[in-house]
């Protein structure tokens, strides 16, 4: 257990060590000056399943913290279901600042921050990643359309910060916003949700 906590507290320190990259690398400057802060991620850095969103809210740019409003909530509903916790994984967004009145994120903000993104997944290495939304799917899945492969995990190599490959499970699923203003996606996604952790179970 001390093995297991020490790699913890390593693995934060050099997450924290991205999130000071961002700043100090200046990345999106427009992003950053029309948010209150950098929303980088939050969670277990031991993590065996990683969930990625698209990009702050006004909750998260508020608190600094992922997933804290509407979606946020409904996305802890769902964990709870699945017998997970906030506390068991790592969640993050591929873009880290807040876009203004929480317009999409554009693609070059998308392409400037994913090699970060892939750096965090890089020292988390988690078992299984779930991605929440089109979004955050198009970086994995780059032809997949989200209405027929969500819910259906892929193995899939992804090119990381230094030019090597890693292979991870990759499970697309609707964004917990989508249920929000569709009710009747709302069982979809909670179906969803029930294989992560029969998926987590298997791997």
């Amino acid at each position: 257990m001390k093995v297991r906590y020490s790699e913890g507290m390593e693995k934060q320190a050099k997450l924290t060590a991205i999130a000071n990259d961002i700043i100090e690398q200046n990345i999106c400057p427009e992003l950053a000056e029309s948010a209150t802060q950098l929303v980088m991620g939050d969670g277990n850095a031991n993590a065996d399943i990683v969930f990625i969103g698209e990009a702050p809210g006004k909750n998260e740019d508020e608190q600094g913290l992922p997933f804290v409003g509407a979606s946020g909530k409904f996305l802890d509903e769902m964990l709870a279901q699945a017998g997970l916790q906030r506390s068991d994984i790592y969640i993050t967004n591929i873009v880290k600042y807040r876009p203004p009145n929480n317009r999409d994120p554009k693609p070059e903000e998308k392409q400037a921050f994913w090699p970060f993104l892939a750096r965090q997944l890089e020292v988390i290495d988690p078992k299984v990643i779930v991605t929440l939304g089109r979004h955050s799917m198009e970086f994995f899945l780059p032809s997949a359309k989200i209405g027929q492969v969500h819910g259906h995990a892929v193995r899939k190599k992804v090119i990381v910060h230094d030019g090597s490959e890693k292979e991870w499970l990759i499970m697309p699923l609707y964004h917990p916003a989508a249920a929000l203003y569709n009710g009747s996606m709302r069982q979809t996604l909670v179906d969803d949700f029930l294989g992560v952790k029969q998926l987590l179970a298997a791997n």
